[in-house]
C-alpha cells in the first residue's frame, strides 16, 4: 500500500438521516443530488468548488456545504483524507 493518496473517484457514504431524507426526494431534486454527489466524488479535491464553502470559517478543514439544484438545496459533508480509504461523509441533505 502507497502512502498517498488514492485520488478520486473518493468512496461516499450517508447517515442514516441523510439516507431517508434523500430517498423521500422527489425525483427532479434528487437528479439533481446526485449530480452534485458525482461532482464531489469526482473532484481531486472535495473542499474546493464554485458551490462549496466551509460550514464555519474557523474550522477549514471540518464540515463543508455543497450546494446544488440553483442554491435550493444544500448537502453537509465531511471529507476523510485517510491514507487507506478516503471518503467523502455526507452528514445532512436539505432541499427546499
Amino acid at each position: 500500500m502507497s502512502e498517498e493518496f488514492t485520488g478520486p473517484p473518493w468512496a461516499v457514504d450517508c447517515t442514516q438521516d441523510a439516507e431517508k431524507y434523500r430517498l423521500a426526494l422527489a425525483d427532479a431534486p434528487r437528479e439533481a443530488l446526485w449530480e452534485a454527489l458525482f461532482e464531489l466524488r469526482t473532484a481531486r479535491n472535495p473542499y474546493r468548488g464554485d458551490h462549496v464553502e466551509p460550514a464555519r470559517s474557523t474550522v477549514p478543514r471540518g464540515p463543508h456545504i455543497a450546494y446544488f439544484d440553483g442554491y435550493r438545496g444544500w448537502i453537509l459533508f465531511t471529507f476523510l483524507p485517510r491514507v487507506a480509504e478516503p471518503q467523502i461523509v455526507v452528514e445532512e441533505i436539505f432541499w427546499q
